[in-house]
């Protein structure tokens, strides 16, 4: 059995685990992949732990991580103006530049973020995407939203990230629009 429950401090190192095997098919460095998925994973969960879960299994590890905002104004000043600053600073390229991506994203979050006003992202270990968790993630999270008094969530994908793109699509998020190397997908309340 899956349960979802806020992130706690025993959950760092699976977590970190789970990130990098969730990002597995990237084309970076294995250092820059270690070193961004570590600074993203670390930034959230020492700056904003109330918006981290985990979904965990039966031996209470970590199987998905799930960082929720639920406004687009806290998204923004989390990744755009305190993250991503982070990687430009240390000159790793992200896709290509951290910042472009970031930028291109959030356009597209802020054109809608009236309909979607949460940000939601998931990582979840390669093998548990074949066990039929993605409805329960979502569920539970829809349901979380929902009772905060969020109309919406909504998230972005890279154009090349086809299993990406196939998660949200099974899951009942709707297509919203691409924007250059951006896709939003949206689920409304």
């Amino acid at each position: 059995m899956v349960i979802i429950r806020p992130f706690e401090e025993k959950d760092k190192e699976n977590v970190r685990f789970v990130c990098l095997n969730s990002e597995g098919e990237c084309q970076m460095t294995s250092d820059e992949q270690m070193y961004i998925l570590t600074t993203y994973c670390n930034y959230y969960i020492e700056n904003e732990g109330r918006n981290c879960f985990v979904a965990v299994d039966d031996n209470d590890e970590a199987i998905a991580y799930i960082i929720c905002t639920e406004d687009f104004d806290s998204y923004r000043k989390i990744f755009v103006k305190e993250y991503i600053p982070r990687l430009d600073e240390n000159m790793i390229v992200w896709g290509g530049n951290a910042r472009q991506g970031a930028d291109s994203s959030t356009k597209l979050q802020e054109k809608y973020k009236n309909d979607f006003p949460a940000h939601l992202h998931i990582d979840v270990l390669p093998e548990y995407h074949r066990q039929g968790i993605g409805h329960r993630l979502v569920d539970t999270l829809a349901a979380h939203l929902k009772s905060k008094g969020v109309k919406g969530v909504m998230l972005t994908v890279g154009a090349g990230n086809a299993r990406g793109q196939a998660f949200y699509n099974k899951y009942g998020f709707e297509f919203i629009e691409q924007d250059g190397d951006d896709v939003a997908f949206g689920l409304r309340f």
